[in-house]
């Protein structure tokens, strides 16, 4: 990988790390909500991911490895 897309992506992902935790603090504010709705919403977004990871692997049909077993 060339190092101007690893930089680019490294920018990347720091920046909307930075306006994630900046808009979450906006919304702590905003609501007056405990500290614990702050972790509860990226625990959430976790949780989604691995759900769809998971629901994806159990209903691809090219990822069968038995499908491709000789009879």
């Amino acid at each position: 990988m060339p190092l101007d897309k690893l930089v680019l992506i490294l920018v990347v992902v720091i920046a909307a790390a930075g306006l994630t935790v900046w808009l979450g603090a906006i919304a702590l504010a905003v609501f007056r909500m405990p500290g614990v709705w702050l972790t509860l919403i990226p625990a959430a977004l976790v949780g989604y991911i691995v759900w769809r990871v998971i629901a994806d692997r159990l209903t691809s049909s090219e990822d069968d490895h038995y499908d491709h077993i000789e009879k």
